[in-house]
């Protein structure tokens, strides 16, 4: 009887990794998108495209294996394994670098362009395509303070976004209150202003949206009422007792400036106190003449603008609503490879030996902790693996985000202004030489 040939099968991983790694563009060449799960340093349609990337992920090979003890053990891990690592770290290491930038500029950067992004995070669209502006130094321009000013200088009438209009109103003799509100919107509707009776720049943009009233006023008769003007009385009697007098462009005389100054304060006095008739109350933009009208004026005008939601974009200007407003909108794409430094490269080689390292204990795990052996079996390090993995991982980031925090633009003002400091106190304590002619 013949004995039987037996073929017994291995109930563990065949798979080794290399001591070397390959810059090939096939198997397990690093050049391969077979191995990336993103591939955006490796595809050679990307943008960001980088040899040096995959020089760097075939040196990561040999790295892991001689620090993971392959020369000894087998590590149980593909090249593929290493190569995910090493982009997963250059795309961590950016995303860092890319907060510790958006902190240092966005308030600079409120309101401006923004852009469309793929699923890898580039940009595909906008106004700042293709410019890596997350590499460049920006101008600072206080947008956050700015927008707030603007805001305050809306409400007081000198400055801002809003666009001021100038509507009319029909007076009736003795009749005291007018809808502004109403008389102002059908305005707008009808296209027509009641005192001039052409169209108006407002036309359709009011509806139902409520107007904020600036100012009312109305005209004054054709004969000259003011006290200061170029044929309002200046230096005509040289005194202070007479508002209002008609032009007299023949009679001058010759004062002092001191009394120039008082006429000049006058001035000011008089058109806050006597410059109309009339005055107002105004309540929910329910207007109250005082005293009632008798007939003298047939119209009064009012200066308003039109409240507007505060996230509508200007249909003629862009005033930044639809621009930057955060993070996330921040044109920033990942940092291209090439632009990383000796100091980034050091730090993405250690975060992909600790991301091969949890790979492995993970891949250990499955095992149950052993494996069988002839008689016997063999105890793996699964846990300490994976506890080291997580702590080398949490160790790097915290590290770089203490550097980077130390490194905002802030912090180098601050910095620079503590240098100045001490620098004046050492001075302070040098003698001064004294000069010899």
């Amino acid at each position: 009887m013949a004995l039987p040939t037996l073929t017994p099968v291995s109930t563990t991983s065949k798979v080794i990794l290399t001591s070397t790694g390959s810059t090939a563009a096939t198997g397990n060449g690093a050049a391969s998108t077979d191995h990336y799960p993103f591939s955006i340093y490796t595809n050679t349609s990307s943008p960001l495209y980088d040899t040096n990337f995959v020089s760097g992920a075939s040196d990561q090979v040999a790295y892991v294996y001689k620090k993971l003890g392959g020369d000894v053990l087998d590590v149980e891990l593909t090249v593929g394994n290493v190569y995910t690592a090493y982009e997963e770290a250059v795309l961590e290491y950016s995303y860092h670098i890319n907060k510790h930038q958006a902190k240092n500029v966005l308030g600079s950067l409120l309101g401006f362009a923004t852009g469309t992004f793929d699923h890898d995070g580039q940009m595909t669209g906008g106004d700042a395509s293709g410019s890596a502006v997350n590499l460049a130094f920006p101008s600072f321009k206080i947008e956050y303070a700015r927008r707030v000013g603007e805001g305050f200088s809306e409400e007081a009438g000198v400055g801002g976004h809003n666009t001021f209009y100038s509507a009319s109103f029909a007076i009736t003799a003795g009749i005291q209150d007018y809808d502004l509100q109403a008389a102002i919107s059908s305005s707008s509707a009808n296209n027509t202003d009641p005192a001039a009776g052409a169209g108006v720049p407002y036309a359709n943009l009011v509806g139902n949206k409520k107007v904020k009233i600036h100012r009312v006023f109305y005209k004054t008769p054709g004969s000259m009422w003011r006290f200061y003007g170029y044929y309002g009385g200046l230096n005509v009697v040289g005194n202070l007792n007479h508002y209002g007098q008609y032009s007299d462009d023949t009679t001058f005389e010759i004062i002092p400036v001191w009394q120039n100054k008082l006429q000049a304060m006058a001035y000011e006095d008089h058109l806050w106190t006597r410059l109309s008739h009339y005055s107002f109350e105004l309540y929910n933009n329910k207007l109250r003449i005082n005293p009632t009208p008798w007939g003298f004026i047939s119209h009064m005008w009012v200066q308003f603008s039109i409240n507007k939601e505060p996230w509508t974009e200007d249909s003629d200007r862009k005033n930044g609503t639809d621009g930057i407003n955060n993070l996330n909108t921040l044109p920033f794409e990942n940092i291209p490879y090439k632009n990383i430094n000796a100091i980034g490269k050091h730090w993405i080689r250690r975060f992909a030996l600790a991301l091969c390292k949890e790979m492995l204990g993970q891949i250990r795990g499955k095992f149950g902790g052993s494996i069988p052996i002839p008689g016997d079996s063999v105890s793996l390090n699964s846990s300490d693996l994976l506890g080291q993995a997580k702590d080398e991982q949490a160790a790097l980031k915290e590290e770089l985000v203490k550097i980077l925090d130390e490194m905002t633009y802030k912090a180098l003002a601050e910095q620079d202004a503590d240098m100045v400091t001490a620098i004046d106190k050492v001075n302070s304590n040098i003698p001064m030489m004294i000069f010899q002619g």
